[in-house]
């Protein structure tokens, strides 16, 4: 079978998880990748086919996201970039013909699929924001968020042959071809056993957080940073700071060794950090409401604990709750990723078989709209 597989490039998470999924791909069937940012530097050093596309980026101030700096520079990047896709689009046209397509959130893999009438079957954790029900007292006072971010998602990849949607935790499907799956993990985190240390792992995608080291430095407990200064080549210790450079491997270590995990909302690390049963203080980054969702459901599990800002009191409360957060952490079970790679093969091979009925199903929807 031949897959075009689409990686969206904005934070890592994607590219790592992708990369189980096209490892497994990749030994049976022929596969290009579309990927932008980061991203595409990461996949390339495993895999061939690599296309680098540009892609969507965002801005950042302290932890949130500038809402207006992100629509300026994307706009900036679209003049240069869309060009560079259109490029990609012929280039794939002429040399490769898929019969399924893959798509991690990612936009130009489904534009594609759409252009050529092609099953897509999406792969990611942003979908259950709209597939799925979420109990209203959950969302007390962020249902307009909510609903602006389960608009955004919906329109995302509408009309997918299926939508399998990772998660650890639960809520009912709502919609008709969605599959809830656990968390695609890392082999290297499959294979880590967890140890109880004393330092807490620190991970901030958002390098403008310059308050958070202050309030980490009153704690007075032992830290691992990683994110906040990515310009390093060896650790730089500050009191009971150590700013780390990126080592995947490294990074793993303090995770499988860390007491517990201060960290944003992104899905990736908490569902990592959830596997190996440690508990996680999330302060999702301003304007992404999706890690809003992913720490809400955290605390109500009893896995860790939400703040939208970081202080001092909030992290000795998180450090009173962390024994209590680990007991909760060890009713959390998961099969490495069988389900999650079952549930894909089974889908591509419907995919395959039915892409003729579903090119005609295609049709009838674009002669409704």
């Amino acid at each position: 079978m031949r897959i075009l597989y689409g990686v969206v490039g904005e934070g890592m998470g994607h590219a790592t998880r992708s990369r189980v999924l096209l490892e497994a791909l990749t030994k049976e069937h022929e596969v290009h990748i579309v990927v932008s940012g980061r991203a595409q530097h990461y996949l390339a050093q495993r895999f061939q086919n690599v296309h680098g596309i540009w892609g969507l980026t965002i801005a950042y101030e302290g932890n949130s996201v500038k809402k207006w700096q992100t629509v300026l520079q994307n706009l900036q990047g679209a003049v240069a970039g869309w060009p560079q896709n259109v490029r990609q689009y012929f280039d794939l046209v002429e040399g490769f013909k898929p019969d399924v397509v893959v798509s991690d959130f990612e936009t130009f893999s489904y534009l594609f699929a759409k252009r050529h009438m092609l099953p897509v079957i999406s792969v990611d954790n942003m979908q259950i924001i709209n597939r799925c029900t979420h109990d209203p007292a959950l969302l007390a006072g962020h249902e307009e968020s909510f609903e602006a971010s389960r608009a955004i998602v919906k329109a995302k990849l509408p009309g997918a042959f299926h939508y399998l949607t990772t998660t650890f935790f639960y809520p009912p499907v709502r919609k008709r071809r969605t599959t809830l799956a656990p968390s695609i993990l890392r082999p290297e985190i499959l294979a880590a056993k967890p140890e109880a240390g004393e330092h807490l792992l620190v991970y901030q995608t958002a390098t403008t957080n310059t308050h958070l080291p202050e309030i980490l430095k009153q704690s007075g407990v032992p830290c691992r940073v990683y994110g906040l200064r990515r310009d390093l080549k060896e650790d730089v210790v500050d009191g009971n700071l150590t700013y780390r450079p990126f080592s995947e491997a490294g990074f793993i270590d303090d995770l499988r060794t860390a007491r517990a995990v201060v960290a944003g909302g992104g899905y990736t690390l908490m569902s990592e950090a959830v596997y190996l049963r440690k508990p996680l203080l999330s302060i999702p980054v301003g304007g992404q409401f999706e890690q809003v969702l992913n720490a809400l459901y955290l605390e109500r599990l009893g896995y860790g604990m939400y703040v939208k800002e970081l202080s001092l009191d909030a992290l000795k409360t998180f450090l009173s709750r962390v024994p209590a957060c680990a007991e909760s952490l060890k009713g959390y079970e998961q099969d490495g990723n069988v389900k999650m790679l079952t549930a894909l093969n089974d889908q591509l091979a419907q995919a395959y078989e039915h892409r003729g009925h579903w090119r005609m199903e295609l049709a009838e929807m674009d002669g409704k709209a």
